[in-house]
């Protein structure tokens, strides 16, 4: 049985970690999280795992308190993530951190050996290039866990499904809770309207990148790290009822699908035990009644972030870190309500014109190129 490092563990994607190991008895040795120590404790108690990671240092020293009866380590900080990362003995390590933040980590947990299941979108969009080479460096696996790339690795994963054969990859959008409107219509929405996705569970941040679509256009940089297509063979559809996850087109024109009812934990139980397939809890497709499936283009014109992702990933270099700097800060502004929803585009479109152009990333400069995107927000606002 794989050990299994969990960060982000009390977030939307780590607490349906949680429920997948406890199903499949997985044991977790590690976990990570900000500052919900409330939960975090359960987790350490009912897991019990020799290292934990809290960010917030008040939260963290006072689950010490909390856990000082049991064996587990608590470490503190913003550097405790990785150091738990790179140290932690477990076989595979999920990420589910939102953000940059999850960048380190990743690189420090495929340094020590560790497989990754990847549900952190930024670490492959910021940093791809760089993780991609660590992970052939050091020899491990790269298991995505979005259900759209999850979907597309589903498809690919087999000896007659190289990927010399791929013809297009199409990715599914669920068109998020906008679909269908104007620029117009969509300077009047508000943040209580933005995170009502009509399928997904998902936290505020990548909700809200949901209904820009930009969540899309992060996930066509991802696809074009993971499957080594490049951006013009990538196709975004509207599938409303988010029961294809994703569709592979191979160069004899038949394509494969992969479906299910939308649920992540098929897919971070896929990650986890592959490759082999295991039982699942999930309720699967009733073919026995009607259901219908639609497909749509999505509105480039109007949402207009996903053409700028396919730019940022073609133009390369430090473009797509820059965006989703930009983007994260941006979206932070929105959740606030210090903007306008339509601003969003606006503010990630003209920073990424403002940081100037890198072709040559590391992570330190990847990590100034995020503070230059930052601030050109910042600087834009106040403007």
């Amino acid at each position: 049985m794989k050990k299994l490092a969990l960060l982000g563990s009390t977030g939307s994607i780590g607490t349906q970690t949680v429920e997948v190991a406890r199903e499949k008895n997985i044991p977790i040795t590690a976990l990570a999280a900000y500052s919900n120590i409330k939960l975090l404790e359960e987790q350490i108690r009912e897991f019990n795992p020799k290292l934990v990671a809290v960010v917030d240092e008040d939260a963290g020293k006072e689950l010490k308190i909390k856990v000082s009866d049991t064996d587990t380590k608590v470490l503190i900080g913003e550097n405790a993530v990785t150091e738990v990362a790179e140290s932690s003995d477990a076989d595979i390590l999920l990420n589910s951190l939102m953000g940059r933040c999850g960048i380190r980590p990743t690189v420090a947990a495929i340094r020590s050996g560790k497989d990754i299941a990847m549900a952190n979108k930024e670490p492959l969009v910021a940093a791809g290039d760089i993780i991609l080479d660590e992970v052939k460096r050091a020899g491990v696996k790269l298991l995505p866990v979005d259900s759209e790339h999850s979907a597309i690795f589903q498809c690919l994963d087999g000896e007659h499904n190289s990927p010399e054969f791929i013809k297009r990859l199409i990715i599914t959008a669920s068109g998020g809770p906008f679909f269908g409107m104007s620029r117009a219509q969509l300077e009047k929405v508000t943040l209580a309207d933005a995170l009502k996705h009509p399928t997904w569970s998902m936290g505020a941040k990548i909700t809200v990148d949901s209904a820009t679509l930009m969540n899309k256009g992060l996930e066509i940089i991802e696809a074009v790290r993971l499957f080594g297509v490049p951006a013009h063979k990538i196709d975004v559809t509207v599938h409303r009822q988010s029961i294809v996850h994703s569709m592979v087109e191979f160069v004899d024109s038949s394509i494969l699908a992969q479906m299910g009812n939308p649920n992540m934990k098929h897919c971070i139980a896929f990650a986890l035990t592959y490759p082999e397939r295991q039982p699942s809890l999930c309720t699967p497709l009733d073919f026995t009644k009607a259901f219908s499936l639609t497909f749509d283009t999505p509105d480039e014109d109007t949402f207009t972030l996903l053409p700028l992702a396919k730019k940022a990933v073609t133009l390369g270099g430090n473009a797509p870190a820059v965006m989703n700097s930009a983007n994260e800060e941006a979206v932070a502004l929105f959740l606030k309500e210090k903007i306008r929803f339509t601003d969003i585009f606006t503010l990630v479109e003209q920073a990424v014109n403002t940081v100037p152009h890198r072709d040559v990333v590391t992570l330190d400069n990847l990590e100034e190129d995020d503070l230059l995107a930052r601030e050109a927000v910042a600087s834009l606002i106040n403007n």
